[in-house]
């Protein structure tokens, strides 16, 4: 049986969630995450399937109304056909012409599935999810809308040929690449927050995202980011670009060496003159981390069309890819 809850049913979803054959879930994150419906599958008074939908606040594409499906969970094929089958409905009730998921609710929160796992286990920050779950999608009339990899670089010490010559010229342009200040932790967030907001709205898919909860994202992890490995780009003082790479903390917790690090964003204000400034930062992660001893490099959850992927190639090999799935309604 499929239930559908309105999110601000707080009550009644955290009562159902008691029993279930499913990982935990807070069913406080439908009110933080202004999800607008939450669907469950139960048997035998134990819950299934479970996922929340959102369609006031998904973005358009290409002049189609989006409806996402995110805070997807399924125990079996049968039940997750259901979940999908009623999810997909109410979806076209509310005018969407294309259902989207898995999504909590934008791209700054959890989204897509691997399906392509390769033999590299998980790393940290890295979304996971039973082998099953992407055939769920399929089986239930989804197809791919949009395709990510991550790449495993294992010379740090390579150097690309051209980067010499991009630094020089953004060292003549007035660019400045400087280490993250981890005793100004707010106030650096700030700063990236601003090359964001502007650098990702060409991203698939992107919505707003207000500063507090950029900043709450960061913060979350605050304790186990490592300031050798986060750069800002300013020009006469003002940031102008960022990454921010973060060690495989994975690795501590399956008692090995930590010998990786994991480019996590690149980010750039648009414009000519900062050419080349993505391929630089990302060599001075690669070339800072071989000094500190570290032996690898995950260039992680790339789109398939972004600039970073390009820059990626010339260093790196696809070791995992993910899909986000969509179905045309109506």
């Amino acid at each position: 049986m499929v239930q559908n809850f309105l999110a601000h049913d707080f009550d009644r979803i955290s009562s159902a969630a008691m029993a279930s054959d499913l990982p935990t879930f807070d069913p406080t994150v439908l009110l933080s995450q202004h999800a607008d419906a939450h669907l469950l599958v139960s048997k035998s008074d134990k819950i299934t399937a479970r996922c929340s939908l959102w369609w006031k606040t998904a973005p358009g594409l290409e002049g189609q109304a989006l409806g996402y499906i995110g805070h997807y969970s399924a125990a079996n094929p049968s039940d997750a056909a259901s979940l999908l089958d009623g999810a997909k409905k109410l979806l076209q009730e509310q005018n969407c012409a294309l259902a989207v998921g898995p999504i909590d609710g934008n791209t700054w929160r959890r989204y897509r599935l691997v399906t392509d796992a390769g033999t590299e286990p998980p790393f940290f920050l890295e979304p996971a999810n039973p082998p099953e779950w992407p055939d769920h999608f399929r089986n239930t009339g989804f197809t791919p809308l949009a395709e990510y990899y991550s790449a495993l670089n294992q010379d740090l010490s390579y150097s690309d040929p051209r980067i010499q010559r991009a630094e020089k010229r953004l060292k003549d342009e007035g660019i400045v690449i400087r280490g993250f200040r981890q005793d100004a932790f707010l106030d650096e967030l700030k700063k990236i927050y601003a090359v964001s907001a502007i650098s990702f709205t060409s991203n698939f898919l992107y919505t707003p995202l207000d500063e507090a909860s950029f900043i709450a994202q960061y913060k979350a992890v605050e304790a186990l980011i490592d300031p050798r490995f986060v750069f800002i780009a300013e020009h006469e003082g003002n940031p102008i670009g960022y990454i921010f790479a973060i060690p495989d903390h994975t690795q501590t917790q399956r008692g090995q060496t930590v010998d990786t690090i994991i480019l996590k964003t690149v980010a750039l204000l648009p414009g000519r003159t900062f050419a080349g400034l993505g391929s630089v930062l990302v060599d001075k992660v690669h070339i800072t981390a071989h000094g500190f001893g570290f032996k690898r490099a995950i260039h992680a959850l790339m789109h398939e069309t972004n600039k970073s992927r390009n820059i990626s190639g010339h260093y790196a090999q696809t070791i995992r890819r993910y899909t986000l799935f969509a179905h045309r309604l109506g």
